[in-house]
């Protein structure tokens, strides 16, 4: 069982200011995403795809405030007080990335659990999209908690449509994912060096090279 890099994550106070944000940092506005009941969150999609990293895109994520209460504690660490306060003062960031099982996501669990990272268990979700629902099965634990910082990604499952398949082309391109964890023997498939918990995504734009380094 292998593992690949599925999206990035970028955390804000409001999908507004993560808007503002990637047409800022990024050069282009991001396109698609819509409201996930589940989680009460909303989101919007750009396509990073490219020949390192196909089917890859990033999500800019925030509370959706229209929503009710999800009745459990939100993905990516989005009801932590202190992360809250980070992306009001620092504004958007890079607060965790989502990695493909291709295989079975329980027996991915299964392998983590048995090395002493406890993911969570596998949760089916879904949003509505322009071109009918998506669906997907990812790994949530009760706490919302990211692992190692947010280093350790969430594990996904996706059914028969990937959402980059339907992202326009946005001229920005994943170029590289470093990465640092105590066990990067985790993370079958992709390359992590061992050491201390860190995380920088490097993207070409028409900016430029942007480095996003993780928001802990």
């Amino acid at each position: 069982m292998s593992l690949r890099l599925d999206h990035l994550v970028i955390g804000a106070a409001s999908l507004a200011e993560g808007e503002a944000w990637c047409e800022a940092t990024l050069g282009v506005r991001p396109s698609g995403g819509g409201k996930h009941l589940l989680m009460s969150t909303h989101n919007r999609l750009l396509n990073l795809s490219g020949p390192s990293f196909p089917r890859c895109y990033l999500e800019i994520i925030a509370i959706d405030p229209d929503a009710p209460p999800p009745g459990r504690a939100r993905w990516f660490d989005l009801d932590s007080p202190a992360l809250q306060q980070r992306l009001r003062v620092e504004g958007p960031g890079l607060i965790h990335w989502v990695a493909r099982v291709d295989g079975d996501l329980e027996a991915q669990l299964i392998a983590w659990r048995e090395q002493g990272a406890e993911a969570g268990e596998a949760v089916a979700a879904s949003r509505m999209t322009a071109a009918g629902e998506l669906r997907w099965r990812i790994a949530l634990r009760a706490d919302g908690q990211r692992l190692f910082g947010g280093a350790l990604p969430l594990l996904i499952e996706w059914g028969e449509v990937h959402p980059a398949d339907g992202l326009p082309n946005s001229g920005v391109s994943l170029q590289q994912l470093l990465l640092r964890l105590p066990q990067p023997g985790l993370l079958p498939g992709l390359a992590a060096d061992a050491g201390e918990a860190w995380l920088e995504a490097r993207l070409q734009t028409p900016l430029g090279l942007v480095s996003l380094p993780l928001m802990t």
